[in-house]
């Protein structure tokens, strides 16, 4: 593959939702341009995209892929990525790396949550975008009812630039709404033929709004417009690329990646009105963190580069997928890991086209490479050189709703599993592992069940580490609500050496975790005794005597006591401390406590009633609602975790996969009676 300059290259994420046929479309234009000779199939396990063991067996796509296609004198990134919303933040990786984003749509089902959920997110950022409705040669496709329906939820910037020929299993070609030319297709060739005269009209008027566009884009081609003078091809390309630019025009192609009906089109309007990176205001997806001036996006500008997806290959080691934002790296050349502060050789530098490693001597800006062994490189570090260096902001990924609790199957499996762990988690920024100290669970924390079960599948397949789901223990705490005043004795005077301590000590309740005095006159308890007693009493709050969960909120104080001048020593009033905490505990009204979470729930107005109505179920408190611009509502709430383990799944059943949230834990409450009693009872 030949180095392209900058302005010769873009990059487009490919988004839209689940099954939609992202990765059948790459797939069908890298058998158009010619890079592979036989399409492959997301059913067969063998297409360029999904090449990961998990796609083929799930036949999904689970990661991101990057695809470069060459077309024209031009170097297409299309940068697939997971419709599926476990993988959210792989979407967000994709459109943060691209200059556009290519929506692809399913000609059957039209509009779905995926293709909702993606387009909210690329106007929050103004990334311009482009729609390929596919799969129209199927049976009960309707691009007309698309097209309607894209009107009226995105708006009428939505211009398709092509028509259809013949709808369904009669599809056999297309209208070219600019050229006002059409052809049909057969085996992924087209020809010319004449447009029906009944549809003269119909182009004439979808041709008509994309004039009218350009003309609004620029003033002069305003004024040229309302004197009725044509517009050159030069003045066309540059306002209908302004306009796109703008977000005042998203174009869009009809076509079947099957019956390689469209392809060519879709290739045209990207090369011709897409934006490269060094377009005027176009995204270059990294913003620079404060106290930084931003580099020109040209290929003479100092390096600066970031690295957006990690891929931890078991045999190959680790993958690091950037986007050179100014400048150029060559091989051999030593960079500066500014978010780490170390220097790295870059041994090897290479692009991908899914799994296939294309060696390159040079990558430039606007383009997408990747290099192996770099050791310091992690998703979202900046790149440069130590004679200039600059930093660009990291993304915010959603963090992680859903938790799941393993256990390694074996001692082997043990030994291997928080290396195994750690290398997924760089693949995955948005799924977490940890030790839950209090519990002694490995817990595992992502944003659905299907990436959780993923990498479950991945610890066993690529790090030969088997682990199996078992009962989340909630991380409960004991207090009291009472004081207490009690005698703790410990006693052992029989052949040789004894042990004597004796302590009186009162408890009650308090607003820390944990409050140690000492109130002793007259020595009854000599003072080098009394650090021996608390730190019976603090080995003691590990594990409190209602049902083995950490004490916390205990306020203890040693008042009197008495020792033996011979046989009393540190452990003998550590023990009788002990002694005493359990019958003190014990005698205040013990009670348990649990971890409440506040959540913030964003879901449409029409599901509000049914997910309110869900929260008190669980035991939930509505704090209050929020109205959203889009029409949505967001929805403060707080609930016991025991009660929101599972909400990520009940949430997307509840909401057709509309709903989202967050959740951050906020404080320990009382478990009510009947609850606590349950517990017990469980826990016996």
């Amino acid at each position: 593959m030949k180095n392209y300059d900058t302005s010769k290259i873009k990059n487009l994420a490919l988004v839209g939702h689940s099954k939609a046929g992202k990765t059948s479309l790459t797939e069908a234009l890298l058998y158009k341009t010619g890079v592979i000779d036989k399409m492959g199939s997301v059913e067969n396990g063998n297409t360029v995209s999904d090449y990961e063991g998990q796609e083929k067996k799930r036949k999904i796509s689970l990661q991101t892929s990057i695809i470069p296609i060459e077309y024209n004198d031009f170097k297409l990134n299309f940068i697939d990525s997971p419709g599926f919303f476990d993988f959210e933040g792989e979407v967000l990786q994709a459109l943060r790396a691209a200059e556009s984003a290519l929506f692809v749509i399913d000609g059957e089902n039209g509009i779905e949550v995926g293709t909702e959920k993606y387009w909210k997110y690329t106007q929050e950022f103004n990334l311009p975008s482009i729609f390929f409705v596919n799969k129209l040669d199927k049976e009960n496709a309707n691009f007309n009812k698309v097209v309607s329906d894209l009107h009226i939820n995105f708006g009428k910037k939505i211009i398709p630039l092509t028509l259809m020929l013949g709808e369904g299993e009669d599809f056999k070609g297309l209208i070219d709404v600019i050229d006002k030319k059409a052809y049909t297709y057969e085996n992924g060739e087209k020809k010319e033929v004449n447009i029906p005269e009944i549809r003269l009209a119909e182009v004439d008027e979808v041709y008509n709004q994309v004039i009218e566009a350009v003309a609004e884009s620029d003033d002069s081609l305003m004024e040229k417009f309302f004197e009725g003078e044509e517009f050159s091809e030069t003045e066309f390309r540059k306002g209908l690329s302004k306009a796109i630019l703008q977000g005042e025009v998203i174009p869009l192609i009809a076509g079947s990646s099957d019956k390689q009906i469209g392809l060519t089109a879709l290739l045209e309007t990207i090369t011709k009105y897409m934006p490269s990176m060094d377009d005027e205001d176009a995204n270059i997806g990294f913003r620079v963190k404060d106290d930084y001036e931003a580099f020109e996006v040209k290929e003479d500008a100092p390096f600066s580069a970031v690295v957006f997806k990690t891929m931890a290959d078991p045999f190959v080691g680790k993958i690091s997928i950037f986007k050179v934002l100014s400048g150029s790296v060559k091989k051999d050349d030593k960079i500066y890991n500014v978010s780490k502060d170390t220097e790295e050789k870059v041994a090897n530098l290479f692009y991908l086209r899914g799994k296939e490693q294309i060696k390159t001597d040079k990558v430039v800006a606007g383009d997408i490479g990747a290099f192996s062994k770099v050791e310091s490189a992690s998703t979202g570090d900046t790149f440069a050189t130590r004679d200039n260096v600059i930093e660009y902001k990291r993304i915010k990924y959603p963090k992680p709703v859903l938790f799941y609790a393993i256990a390694a199957l074996s001692k082997n499996d043990e030994d291997k599993i928080s290396e195994a762990l750690h290398k997924l988690s760089e693949e995955d920024p948005t799924f977490k592992s940890e030790r839950n100290q209090e519990t002694s669970q490995s817990i595992l924390s992502g944003l659905g069940n299907v990436q959780l079960e993923v990498l479950m599948d991945k610890l066993k397949d690529n790090y030969s580490v088997n682990t199996e789901v078992i009962d989340y223990k909630i991380p409960y705490r004991e207090t009291i609500k009472s004081k207490s005043d009690v005698q703790g004795k410990h006693k052992k005077q029989s052949g040789g050496a004894g042990q004597y301590g004796d302590v009186f000590i009162r408890f009650e309740p308090s607003d820390q975790d944990f409050v140690f005095e000492e109130e002793v006159f007259g020595g009854a308890v000599p003072k080098n005794y009394f650090p021996a007693v608390e730190k019976g009493l603090e080995e003691s709050l590990a594990e409190g005597p209602l049902a083995g969960y950490k004490v916390t909120g205990i306020k203890a104080t040693l008042y009197d006591g008495s020792y033996h001048p011979v046989d009393s020593n540190e452990q003998a009033f550590k023990t009788a401390a002990k002694i005493a905490f359990k019958k003190g505990i014990e005698e205040a009204d013990p009670i348990l406590l649990e971890p409440v979470m506040k959540l913030e729930i964003k879901v449409p107005d029409e599901n509000l009633g049914d997910v309110m109505g869900d929260m008190n179920k669980r035991r939930g408190r509505i704090l209050g609602m929020d109205p959203q611009n889009d029409g949505s509502q967001v929805v403060l709430a707080e609930a016991p975790l025991a009660e929101v383990l599972t909400y990520a799944i009940d949430l997307r059943s509840q909401t057709s996969a509309r709903g989202s949230f967050s959740m951050e834990f906020v404080r320990y409450e009382e478990v009510p009676r009947e609850i606590t009693q349950k517990i017990l009872e469980n826990k016996n």
